[in-house]
């Protein structure tokens, strides 16, 4: 009996060390962001009819940046007034990111608070349970949820530039969804969070359809927050920072319209997100043009515009420093000859004396300037023409690979510490300009 107790005892002490090594490893390991997309009211053009509003399955493909050896997924009612009743989530690899087929071995069942279904209340969003599934950087996850009823208000992405697919009845475990419904849109998923080394941190990138990726190729992934994610992955001193994109087609700093003000959405956007350590702000052509589009705004109106951009950028870098999180400004692209917003001098002044604020130093850590790689030399209020789309007012993906390759690795391996905004200086620096060529 003593030799067993001895035996016993040694077993119990084994077995606590290796307990306790494996504590050790988790406590270098934290949730970091590689995937994000930011949520909105989908307005009823984008919206899934009522037809589809009971029992479908939804797969959704999204393309991760980082990797990792555990998982979560965000899902959001945020902007529902009824619950969203969830029968079955599963990941898989699909096969192919343009198509519905996923790899069979791959697939694994999600849980909610240990069970399969969920309701998620009007207004809330959810975190699954963790789920030990290894994924690799820059590599794609399909996202399939079985819906037993949705709301008629839907919360999700319509600027997905990816194919969702839509099928009636349970098919989260289906190889391949066949007949089922093509949209290029997302709706309730979030995020996905991977468990990686506490070195790996996250850059969220706050904007407009510029970030979002209008006039990208669909399925191709070729937004600048993608190309830029590829470029951070090749480099080794940056490879652990994830890149999630927090743009939203037509999107304002001031105002709502296509999704909520940037300053409205901040907190979700941006201090929310898991392992945030960096923030790069373009925003602001939406508010300029639409000012400027009927051409009826007087000089105060613009120079009263061109005041509260520059006290929005106040507001984020700000909030932003509060959380330890650095902030870069990316100045604003040129967008004269746009057909949508028919820009004139005013509007171009706007842009100026923005940019402008943008270059001084001291407003943010550091500053990447957008307008100075995307503008023509020969025509410096006009994009590049091989860096238009066509609109003069969205890059094409030549012009977004630009963008990516004008951000310096830099400021994500640099230690510095968040310089607050400079109030006088911002008051006295963001006067209404004439255009210029800075």
């Amino acid at each position: 009996m003593t030799t067993l107790a001895t035996s016993i005892r040694r077993l119990v002490v084994v077995a606590a060390i290796v307990c306790a090594g494996c504590a050790a490893v988790r406590a270098q390991q934290r949730w970091v962001g590689s995937w994000a997309s930011s949520q909105q009211l989908v307005e009823p053009d984008n919206s899934l009819p009522a037809a589809d509003l009971n029992d479908v399955t939804l797969r959704q493909i999204v393309h991760l940046t980082i990797g990792g050896s555990e998982l979560r997924l965000h899902v959001s009612n945020r902007y529902g007034t009824a619950p969203l009743h969830i029968a079955s989530a599963h990941i898989a690899l699909p096969a192919a990111r343009d198509a519905s087929r996923i790899i069979p071995e791959s697939d694994r069942l999600l849980t909610f608070s240990g069970r399969e279904s969920m309701a998620i209340p009007a207004g809330a969003d959810y975190l699954s349970d963790p789920v030990s599934y290894s994924v690799t950087p820059l590599s794609d996850l399909a996202v399939t949820i079985h819906l037993d009823r949705l709301p008629t208000d839907q919360t999700g992405h319509p600027g997905s530039r990816a194919t969702s697919y839509l099928v009636h009845g349970s098919q989260v475990a289906a190889v391949n969804l066949s007949d089922a419904k093509q949209i290029e849109h997302w709706y309730f998923i979030e995020g996905i969070d991977v468990h990686a080394a506490d070195t790996t941190t996250a850059v969220v990138i706050l904007g407009d359809s510029i970030t979002d990726g209008h006039g990208a190729t669909t399925n191709g992934n070729d937004r600048w927050p993608d190309v830029l994610a590829r470029r951070l992955q090749a480099a080794p001193q940056s490879r652990m920072v994830a890149v999630l994109n927090h743009g939203i087609g037509g999107n304002r700093l001031l105002l709502d319209g296509l999704g909520p003000n940037a300053l409205a959405r901040f907190d979700a956007d941006v201090i929310a997100q898991a392992g945030v350590a960096y923030l790069i702000v373009l925003a602001g052509i939406n508010d300029i043009g639409m000012l400027g589009r009927t051409g009826d705004a007087t000089i105060a109106q613009h120079q009263e515009l061109v005041h509260d951009i520059v006290a929005a950028y106040e507001q984020i870098a700000a909030r932003a420093h509060t959380h330890g999180i650095k902030v870069a400004g990316g100045t604003i692209l040129p967008f004269m000859g746009s057909s949508f917003y028919h820009p004139g001098p005013e509007s171009e002044a706007d842009r100026q004396a923005v940019n402008k604020w943008i270059r001084t130093p001291g407003h943010f850590d550091a500053i990447i300037d957008f307008d100075q790689i995307m503008r023509d030399p020969k025509d410096p209020v006009r994009l590049l023409p091989e860096f238009d789309s066509g609109d003069h007012l969205h890059p094409s993906p030549a012009g977004y690979a630009a963008m990516a390759a004008a951000v310096p690795v830099a400021f994500f391996v640099t230690a510095t510490t968040p310089t607050p905004p400079q109030r006088p200086a911002a008051r006295t620096s963001a006067r209404h300009q004439r255009p210029v060529d800075p």
